[in-house]
């Protein structure tokens, strides 16, 4: 659905979720960018991507989903700082 001036954010707590394997591949036919959040050490998706962030946690996938969260929400704000210009 994505257009080639829009960015793919994905996410997966183990780095292999083939669907998200499958949407970046799908981003990247449209030369969208492509930002995943990742945990583990990113495996299959550490080289498929324009931007990758890993969690660097190898035990429970909450911790990983964690990190995900703050990240977005810090995502979030700095989008509402640019839309509002503050």
């Amino acid at each position: 659905m994505g257009n080639n001036e829009d960015v793919l954010l994905a996410i997966s707590t183990n780095g292999n979720s083939m669907s998200i394997i499958n949407a970046v591949n799908a981003a990247k036919e449209k030369n969208m960018k492509t930002i995943v959040l990742v945990g583990k050490d990113g495996d299959e998706l550490a080289n498929m991507t324009d931007i990758i962030l890993i969690m660097p946690h190898f035990s429970f996938a909450d911790r990983i989903q964690e990190m995900h969260m703050k990240i977005i929400h810090i995502m979030i704000l700095l989008i509402e700082q640019k839309i509002t210009n503050q």
